[in-house]
């Protein structure tokens, strides 16, 4: 199975979404792995975008993302990247379709709720920066069998 990180960034904590974003992703067959309420350190921050470091807006994502805390999930399932990514929607919440994460509740880019990784190596990087082995969860659901073939 794959896994994606997901983050409700503090827009979305603050907002009182984080039962609705978690909600979007129960519905959509995924299966939670791992869960957690933080504060993000600046050095976790860093670490965390240290592939946007040399863009302008780089300084403004990390003092973003430590304003508030966060949650950060683990979502496993086929194709858990790809599910997610649509769950959320397009990054831009005005270009993103209704019935999206963005699509529905946000109006800029620079409180668009939601972080997910955006390809398997990604995924493990970020799942790994969050969570250690013994932290991720595997569990049978009992549904597995009438949410895929």
């Amino acid at each position: 199975m794959e896994r994606t990180l997901i983050l409700v960034k503090p827009d979305g904590v603050q907002r009182g979404l984080i039962g609705e974003i978690v909600g979007r992703f129960e519905r959509r067959g995924l299966k939670l792995a791992g869960m957690k309420f933080l504060q993000m350190s600046q050095q976790l921050a860093e670490a965390h975008y240290a592939v946007h470091r040399e863009r302008p807006f780089y300084n403004s994502l990390v003092e973003y993302i430590t304003s508030g805390p966060v949650v950060a999930m683990v979502w496993e399932g086929k194709d858990a990247i790809a599910a997610a990514r649509s769950t959320m929607g397009a990054t831009n919440p005005v270009a993103a379709a209704p019935g999206t994460i963005r699509g529905d509740f946000g109006m800029e880019i620079g409180r668009n709720l939601v972080h997910g990784s955006d390809s398997p190596e990604n995924a493990a990087k970020e799942v790994n920066l969050f969570f250690s082995a013994g932290e991720l969860v595997a569990w049978n659901r009992v549904t597995d069998s009438w949410i895929r073939e």
